[in-house]
């Protein structure tokens, strides 16, 4: 051993060029010496890793790089290492983890969500939009695990197929199956139900109270979506027993067109309603425009929205399998068409392309492909994604011309497409659509969802919305409030503190 350092010593002596050198060689001169004081933000650490012994040459730093990916490869190698002990084969290992990957996904569409909001609505009231969609994903989380998880799957029967009755709480045991882990399961449908309830946020904003706000949300995620969620994502056995009633039907709504952003829609509509068009919106029955501050926050949000998407609709696989990828085209697809088509409307109606309709073109497009994405071809997709586009265009100017004041134009999007996307599985559809097997059976039992869901989702929103306005005074803000703007009015503060509004 001793004989084995001796030459590891020798070795690094030799190794040493400073020993052998002069001093004229071995340091550079002090005109050329930068010291850390005097390099830029950019090349400090730079300077301060070559300053460490070992780390000498760009070559030796590229090594850092491999730092990361070698702590993923371990990572990933224990997991596969005790996925026995866990009774977990790799193909459950992969589901599961990348069931935990999409919902994360879908968590951070609510920053797509709140940047779309915050930009297409008026500055004073970017903070009041802001606060909803960061705490609505928190309430909906705790609505969901407090009642709404039990209500939609982990309960019995209290009226076969229509309504599950449970203990409060979800709190699971972390089981060996290979299945699903419980918990991770209940993480992807919790990310759901905030995503309906954010939905209800665009379509109310910049005139309603923030408290009332926030107790509708809870009703919503606790009870309205649980149940209507119940109906189609409880399937039945083996032998056809159990299971929603919707789902015992053979209806299809894959990720969520119907159950989510149609219930998110109409529940917002009927809020819209109850409110009442903001100050200024409607005059002399002549709809007017009221842009919003910020288009580069809401394009960026569109994008976001877009990526989570992928999470949204490649998540309701429940695997990770050969369908993932393709429903990742097919959605990739229906938002290409839905942005194609909106764009070039907005350019025959108005002679100039509309950038807020390229954006609702492009949302119009993922929510219709979102019920049939597993089940369309590809150019269905981008067909069923295309018309998606064409009908926001017509539904905003619809929407106006009732007199209901969507500000964003959530109900054309997630309503009027959630609905056009869900009947269009009974079009398009590979194995049931109209188109492809001549029969009209399925396009009839979508038909039948799509309007169960409305009627449920209207009159159960609409007596939530009218017990929380008696109980509360009412759930719209003051004249007063709304005329300086929900910022000041309802949090005292402003988005942009060192920038004069004059909206």
């Amino acid at each position: 051993m001793k004989y084995v350092i001796a030459v590891l010593a020798k070795i690094s002596l030799f190794s040493r060029p400073s020993l052998f050198m002069t001093t004229a060689l071995q340091s550079p001169s002090r005109r050329n010496r930068r010291r850390l004081q005097e390099v830029s933000l950019l090349e400090g650490p730079m300077l301060l890793l070559k300053s460490i012994r070992g780390f000498s040459s760009n070559r030796s730093l590229m090594w850092l790089a491999c730092v990361p990916m070698a702590f993923i490869g371990l990572g990933v190698f224990n997991l596969s290492a005790h996925a026995t002990d866990v009774s977990l084969s790799v193909q459950g290992l992969a589901d599961n983890l990348w069931v935990m990957v999409a919902a994360v996904l879908v968590i951070f569409m609510n920053a797509g969500f709140a940047m779309v909001e915050a930009g297409m609505c008026r500055q004073k009231n970017a903070v009041n939009i802001l606060a909803k969609n960061l705490i609505v994903f928190t309430l909906a989380v705790s609505a969901y695990w407090l009642i709404g998880y039990k209500l939609m799957y982990a309960a019995d029967w209290a009226i076969p197929g229509v309504l599950k009755i449970g203990g409060p709480f979800f709190d699971p045991a972390v089981t060996s199956s290979d299945g699903l882990v419980p918990s991770i399961d209940f993480l992807f449908q919790a990310a759901f139900a905030g995503t309906a309830a954010t939905i209800v946020s665009g379509v109310v904003a910049e005139r309603i109270k923030f408290g009332e706000f926030v107790v509708f949300s809870l009703i919503l995620t606790a009870i309205i979506y649980p149940i209507a969620g119940s109906w189609q994502w409880n399937f039945p056995d083996e032998a056809g027993i159990g299971g929603g009633w919707l789902a015992r039907l053979g209806f299809i709504d894959f990720a969520g067109s119907t159950i989510v952003h149609s219930v998110g829609a109409w529940a917002g509509l009927v809020g819209a309603i109850a409110l009442g068009p903001r100050i200024g919106k409607f005059v002399n029955g002549e709809a007017q425009a009221l842009p919003g501050h910020n288009m580069a926050i809401a394009t960026l949000g569109a994008l976001i929205l877009w990526i989570g998407w992928y999470g949204f609709n490649g998540g309701s696989v429940l695997a990770f399998n050969e369908q993932v990828p393709y429903v990742a085209v097919t959605t990739t697809l229906g938002a290409a068409g839905g942005g194609i088509a909106a764009t070039f409307l907005s350019q025959l109606n108005t002679g100039k392309p509309d950038l807020t309709m390229t954006i609702n073109g492009i949302l119009a497009g993922l929510v219709s492909v979102t019920a049939g994405c597993d089940g369309f071809t590809m150019w269905g997709a981008w067909v069923v994604g295309a018309i998606g586009g064409l009908l926001v265009v017509w539904s905003v100017s619809f929407v106006d011309g009732l007199q209901i004041d969507d500000p964003v134009g959530a109900v054309s999007v997630h309503g009027t497409c959630g609905v056009w996307g869900t009947l269009a599985v009974g079009l398009f559809n590979t194995s049931s659509g109209l188109f492809i097997t001549g029969k009209f059976d399925q396009l009839f039992i979508q038909l039948v969802g799509s309007f169960s869901y409305a009627i449920f989702t209207i009159v159960t929103c609409w007596i939530a919305w009218t017990i929380i306005g008696a109980c509360f005074g009412g759930i719209r803000v003051t004249e007063e409030e709304e005329t300086i703007g929900l910022d000041i009015g309802e949090h005292g503060m402003e988005a942009y503190p060192d920038f004069a509004s004059s909206n």
